[in-house]
């Protein structure tokens, strides 16, 4: 979108003269104070559990609609939001939430435990056909795809008004259930549903104009371009410091171009830059802050039924500089790693990182025996120059790669169907010591093609069932080794968060944004 356009868009919007915009809620005006708010990615669905792609983008607009029970703080910790409160029950199979009382929908209705059991039910019951039900694969009653099995009850009970039990079928604490599944549960208006049987409930007309219980009210939009929210000024947490929050889809590479122009006074995902453009946003007078904790992981994925001996394997691991590779992609704002799980979580034991080493890399190549079979390497775009220095690393080291450049969608899933031997990917990380591992070695989601899974899936289940503290560094140490004896893909860095401070808008948690929620009940707009 020509960001020179933005403003009258939205003023057209705020006016009502948009043809193609679906609008509810309450009327925007010429006079609002207002918060301009950029997005490289369009969200899929205004209803939650209705996202075909289950992307970050969609969640940061959910995040403003609706509501979680928690807030998930850049270093992992928790505050409240839709619960007050919360404790461990039934010797760590269930959690107990206290909910804020003055928690209302935004048509002034409470809500309640029972809205939330009424959501979960709903969204389990097989007839409906809800998106990302696998979230609810942890409760007890449900299925390994989270749908309700015949004749059970799901783990969600209404203890009292305010008070929402969830069950799981292992011990979970409080706090890993929130990391895991926090931004994946938003509470629906059940009390608008009571007549809407279960397969109809994606084609109500409730999602083209929803009512949440989140920091903001929907006002318009224009599909797939842009967004006009209103700030709830009941939301139970406080209210945002404006009156109107114009979400824009705009080519990522136009955000910070937007934003100094001041065409936007803010933008997802934690106004992320790279360190390239650094001098370009401090030239302009922005003030630019690195995150607080680790926001990507990088890693080298392996197809382990191509690559099948370990000793290969390990040798593309020791073959690649890595604290070469992660300056030339972080400019300095990365850290090399051999584990996936972060330098802050609690049940940290170690980074299990081999050093470069091309020598040891050539012995293990020939002990393996090793023929000089070219391995086929996938990386998306902006990722070719990353791709050519790994290329010529692994082929000093006598290891023939050749690089192919597909989109995100064709590599994993040429990963995941074997036409790749190697991909480079990054994800979000979480604090909790399973959050890459644990979907990956299933039979489901089999990603790195190992034949036989019984060796991690017996140390993940040992990481899972240890208790928090020693107990679990120690099941988490033991995965680790093993991980880095078999090398199924290779740890290679996590890489900090750059942000852009807005000059208009006060009171955002830049690093918290990184992790998919904003704190917009705090925000101000100067």
């Amino acid at each position: 979108m020509n960001v020179k356009k933005i403003a009258a868009l939205f003023l057209a919007l705020a006016l009502g003269l948009s043809g193609c915009a679906q609008t509810g809620g309450e009327s925007a005006s010429e006079e609002a104070v207002v918060v301009r708010y950029g997005i490289s990615n369009a969200w899929d669905s205004l209803m939650p559990y209705n996202s075909p792609s289950g992307s970050n983008y969609s969640r940061m607009i959910y995040d403003k609609l609706y509501d979680r029970l928690a807030f998930v703080h850049a270093d992992g910790t928790l505050s409240p939001r839709g619960a007050k409160s919360w404790e461990s029950a039934d010797e760590g199979y269930s959690v107990r939430f206290y909910l804020n009382e003055e928690a209302r929908f935004h048509d002034g209705e409470p809500v309640t435990a029972q809205s939330w059991a009424d959501t979960i039910r709903r969204m389990t019951d097989p007839d409906c056909p809800t998106l990302g039900r696998s979230a609810f694969a942890v409760l007890s009653g449900t299925d390994a795809g989270g749908a309700a099995l015949p004749g059970q009850e799901v783990g969600v009970e209404a203890e009292d008004a305010y008070v929402l039990k969830l069950t799981f079928k292992d011990p979970t604490t409080p706090e890993d259930f929130l990391l895991d599944k926090n931004r994946e549960y938003y509470v629906l208006p059940t009390h608008l549903m009571e007549d809407v049987a279960p397969e109809d409930t994606m084609d109500m007309d409730l999602w083209a104009a929803p009512v949440g219980s989140g920091p903001c009210k929907f006002f318009s939009e224009v599909m797939g371009s842009s967004l006009v929210l209103t700030a709830n000024k009941d939301y139970h947490l406080g209210a945002p410091g404006f009156d109107q929050l114009d979400i824009a889809v705009m080519d990522k590479n136009s955000l910070l171009t937007a934003l100094i122009a001041g065409d936007l006074d803010y933008y997802a995902i934690g106004g992320s830059i790279t360190a390239n453009d650094v001098p370009t946003a401090e030239a302009a007078g922005f003030q630019v802050e690195e995150g607080t904790a680790p926001n990507t992981f990088f890693e080298l994925m392996l197809n382990n039924e191509t690559i099948s001996d370990a000793r290969i394997r390990r040798a593309i691991e020791l073959s690649l500089d890595k604290e070469l590779l992660c300056e030339q992609s972080t400019q300095g704002y990365g850290t090399v790693t051999g584990t996936s799980v972060l330098p802050t979580c609690s049940s940290y034991a170690g980074d299990f990182n081999s050093a470069y080493d091309p020598a040891e890399a050539r012995a293990l190549l020939e002990e393996a025996g090793y023929e000089g079979t070219t391995y086929r390497l996938a990386c998306t775009s902006n990722r070719q120059g990353l791709a050519a220095l790994m290329q010529q690393q692994m082929g000093e080291a006598g290891i023939s790669v050749a690089v192919e450049t597909v989109d995100s969608t064709t590599m994993f899933a040429g990963m995941a169907d074997g036409t790749y031997d190697m991909g480079i990917a990054s994800h979000t990380p979480s604090a909790l010591p399973l959050w890459f591992l644990e979907s990956r070695f299933t039979e489901d989601n089999n990603i790195f093609r190992v034949e036989d899974l019984t060796g991690y899936e017996t140390r993940i289940a040992a990481v899972k069932e240890a208790d928090a503290g020693e107990a679990r560094t120690q099941a988490v140490a033991e995965l680790e080794a093993y991980l880095a004896q078999e090398r199924p893909f290779i740890p290679l860095w996590f890489g900090m968060g750059l942000h852009v401070r807005s000059n208009t808008v006060s009171g955002i948690d830049y690093p918290s944004a990184s992790f998919s929620n904003e704190n917009v009940w705090e925000w101000v707009k100067n």
